[in-house]
Order: C-alpha cells, then sequence, then structure tokens
C-alpha cells in the first residue's frame, strides 16, 4: 500500500522556542523542537487516582488532567520514568516507590508528532503540597476511581477542559 506524501521532505515552515510547525507534501503538522517527548503519569493508591487541575492557554480556560511533564527539560538524558517520579512529586506532592512505563502514545496524531509515554505509579507517600512551579497554578485532586465518571463529569459543568487521556480512566465505562 501507497501513502501519498509518506516520503516528501519535511520542511519546517516555522520554528519558535518549543515548537516547529512542520509541512511534509500536503500534511502540516506540529512538533516539539529537538523531537522532545513527554511523561505521563498514571498515579493510583487506594483505589484513588491522583488528577491535576492547571489554566491551558491555549484552551483559555482550567483543564483537568493527569500529571505530566517534559522529558529531559531538566536534565539531560532524562528517562520517561525519572521524569514522571520528578513530575509527580513536582506537582501533586507524592512520591512514587514504583513506576512502570505502560508505552508510548500519541494523543492527536493526524496534527500533531509529539508523542508520551505512560507511566504507572505506585507505592505514593505525600512528602510536599505539589502546585508545580510558581507560574502553574496547580491543584491537586484525590479522587475514587469508583466515582471519576461523576467527578469529571462535575469538573466538565463547572467548565473545566477534559485532557483525552482521561479517557484511561473512563474506558470501561465507555464500553
Amino acid at each position: 500500500m501507497s501513502v501519498t506524501d509518506a516520503d516528501a521532505a519535511e520542511e519546517v515552515v516555522w520554528a519558535g522556542r518549543f515548537l516547529e510547525m512542520k509541512k511534509r507534501g500536503r500534511w502540516e503538522y506540529v512538533g516539539r523542537v529537538g523531537g522532545v517527548q513527554a511523561a505521563v503519569v498514571l498515579a493510583i493508591d487506594d483505589g484513588d487516582v491522583i488528577l491535576v487541575e492547571q489554566y491551558r492557554v491555549p484552551l483559555g480556560r482550567r483543564c483537568l488532567e493527569l500529571p505530566a511533564g517534559l522529558v529531559g527539560d531538566e536534565e539531560a538524558g532524562e528517562s520517561a520514568e525519572a521524569s514522571a517520579v520528578r513530575e509527580l512529586k513536582e506537582e501533586t506532592g507524592y512520591r512514587a516507590d514504583r513506576v512502570t512505563s505502560l508505552g508510548a502514545f500519541y494523543a492527536s496524531p493526524g496534527m500533531v508528532s509529539e508523542c508520551f509515554t505512560l507511566v504507572r505509579a505506585e507505592g505514593l507517600t505525600k512528602v510536599g503540597d505539589g502546585g508545580g512551579t510558581a507560574d502553574e497554578d496547580i491543584t491537586v485532586h484525590r479522587v475514587p476511581l469508583t466515582g471519576i465518571a461523576d467527578f469529571i463529569a462535575e469538573r466538565r459543568a463547572a467548565g473545566v477542559a477534559i485532557d483525552v487521556k482521561l479517557l484511561t480512566l473512563l474506558g470501561p465505562s465507555l464500553l
């Protein structure tokens, strides 16, 4: 099977400090400068999941998400698992004893080339308040998995955007 434009040269149309607008044949898409990837943390503790909520400028409102961050943005050569541990503590105040990579995923592959590694965090200990860095204003939510659908519906009704990765928590109830 032949895919139109699959062998076309990739062209960077515009580059900023963090993002690049690219073109390959007739396709236009966005990627992170240098191919930086992200780590997304699925942190479940005693039947509860740890979520974060923060303002996202592209959406113009707050968004409910799994904790996440860029791999290697603070330490060159950092693994996705090490990034997940660091970001979980920074954003939520929880330290994980064990992390396991669940694989690489793409959230919007028709428009964005960014990849993230989903990491499961276990053996959680509360070691701080979380909240992220001074400019992030992160609210931490600890939500029982048995009530996750209702919690997401409540946040949506309050005008909060819902990150697509929360489908990992809603999946069984959607089927």
